[in-house]
């Protein structure tokens, strides 16, 4: 090989490796996944468990929906049967009345084809519909005879009785407008319960960080302590306290690690993410800046909230069942008339040319004479039902007036809260940092110094459990209301 050769290969190579390299790195980088707060809530919403479970109980809601619809729709139908085979000894009338048994083999051949539309004002049902049929006498000779309707118009008409048609047209659509507001609540809820997991592995990890400084902290401790004894510039005792500090630290933080890989485990399987992916999350340092107003927000709940709408469909629902216990115990009837044409004969050609007209009138009644009190009970106890709905359904309203107030109150007390925790971390910390450097140079004792660090760490606690428990009211009032105050917008998340 020359030169330019072994030049050429040696560049090849440089160029593979250096192609190759960012590419490991970006693998062993993307084993780290960080997420803020609003990274965690959105993964929840599209990927996880318990949306996904929102999103198929909406699906049978909207279907249920689209079956209710196609009740007002025309239904085409069409009806066969091919063959019809009847091989039996029946009964014939003979001209002279009298009647004869024969063994006969009849080949039927069938079809019908039929268009019904549904009136839901009227409680009504119109329909059209064409049939023909051929009959073979399987003998000698064999015959063949048609009948054939042409066309056939008629109605359907019930008086007096329950109209479920109009009834549904009033409830229905409440009732698919729930599923939509339910559908939003459950995704806000599916967000309260990715904050709780947020927050779990967030302060795991903030314990960790603190009981990994611990540990420095405790070991240049012991290890300056322990010079010092050997100066005689402390006691034994005080030295015998900074190494049980230090196993202390040792063991929280061993603990600290568990905790944190627990809390792990639970987000990334929350988010169906892999079970050893490593998450780190980042602290949501910025308080949202915005107030809740009670009257917008009960404003915002009679307007958006699914229980508001529930309230109203239990209602009508319970007026209806009341109409329907009256009407189902009382004289109605049922008229049915059709008008078409019709033939018969051994030509099928001949029999559309040639039909004559039919009617047919029928009137059905239903009239209750004597049922031992059973209509009165039915009546009462829907009655009775219906004032058990009007009660609850009031309290119910009430129970939540009560806490959409109680939840806007709380929400700029806990933010306020959180500022002032949030303060009180910051002073704690620096106050720690001191008290350690004034106990290096000998300023203060042992004791001055574990008031400081537990002072400190207890702050760092406070803190993140006013973190946690503003998100948690701040994602609570927005399900309630379904309205995000922050941007003055409803909320609607898409399907």
């Amino acid at each position: 090989m020359n030169k330019i050769q072994i030049l050429t290969i040696a560049l090849l190579g440089t160029l593979f490796l250096f192609c190759i390299n960012p590419v490991q790195g970006q693998s062993e980088q993307g084993l780290e996944k960080i997420l803020s707060l609003s990274d965690v809530v959105e993964l929840a919403k599209s990927q996880s468990p318990s949306a996904k479970l929102a999103s198929t109980n909406y699906t049978s809601k909207f279907w249920q929906f689209k079956l209710y619809q196609s009740n007002y729709l025309p239904q085409v139908s069409l009806n066969a049967t091919l063959p019809n085979l009847n091989r039996a000894i029946n009964p014939i009338t003979q001209p002279d009345g009298t009647v004869t048994y024969i063994p006969q083999s009849l080949l039927t051949n069938s079809m019908s084809l039929n268009i019904s539309q549904n009136i839901g004002l009227t409680n009504s049902q119109i329909f059209v519909s064409s049939s023909v049929q051929r009959m073979d006498i399987m003998s000698s000779p064999m015959s063949s005879s048609y009948l054939v309707n042409p066309v056939t118009f008629g109605i359907s008409q019930p008086i007096f009785g329950f109209n479920k048609l109009r009834w549904d047209m009033r409830i229905e659509p409440i009732k698919y407008e729930e599923a939509r507001k339910q559908f939003n609540e459950d995704l806000e809820q599916v967000a309260i319960q990715a904050s709780e997991l947020f927050f779990d592995l967030l302060t795991s990890q903030m314990e960790l960080k603190i009981q990994k400084k611990n540990v420095e902290n405790s070991d240049t401790l012991y290890k300056i302590s322990y010079g010092r004894f050997n100066l005689g510039k402390i006691a034994e005792n005080e030295l015998l306290q900074m190494e049980l500090n230090l196993m202390r630290a040792k063991n929280n933080l061993a603990q600290s690690e568990l905790d944190a890989d627990i809390s792990m485990l639970k987000l990334a399987n929350f988010l169906k993410l892999p079970s050893d992916q490593k998450i780190t999350l980042l602290e949501p340092n910025l308080v949202p800046d915005f107030r809740v107003d009670e009257k917008v927000a009960l404003a915002q709940a009679e307007k958006n909230s699914q229980a508001v709408i529930a309230f109203d469909r239990k209602k009508m629902e319970a007026e209806r069942d009341v109409i329907k216990a009256v009407r189902d115990n009382r004289f109605s009837a049922n008229v049915v008339a059709s008008y078409g044409l019709s033939n018969s004969g051994s030509i099928l050609q001949n029999q559309y040319s040639n039909a004559v007209d039919q009617q047919q009138v029928r009137l059905g009644l239903q009239i209750p004479i004597i049922d031992w009190g059973r209509a009165k009970a039915q009546i009462r106890t829907m009655e009775a039902a219906q004032e058990y709905v009007e009660i609850s359904t009031a309290q119910d309203e009430q129970s939540l007036k009560q806490e959409i107030l109680m939840l806007s109150k709380q929400f700029e007390m806990r933010r306020q809260k959180l500022l002032i925790s949030q303060k009180s971390d910051t002073i704690a910390q620096k106050r720690f940092e001191i008290s350690m450097k004034r106990y290096v140079i000998g300023k203060i004792g042992i004791t001055d110094l574990n008031i400081a660090l537990q002072e400190k760490d207890q702050a760092k606690v406070e803190y993140f459990t006013d973190l946690r428990q503003f998100w948690h009211i701040y994602y609570d009032i927005r399900r309630r209301t379904l309205y995000d105050f922050q941007a003055n917008a409803v909320i609607s998340n898409k399907f």
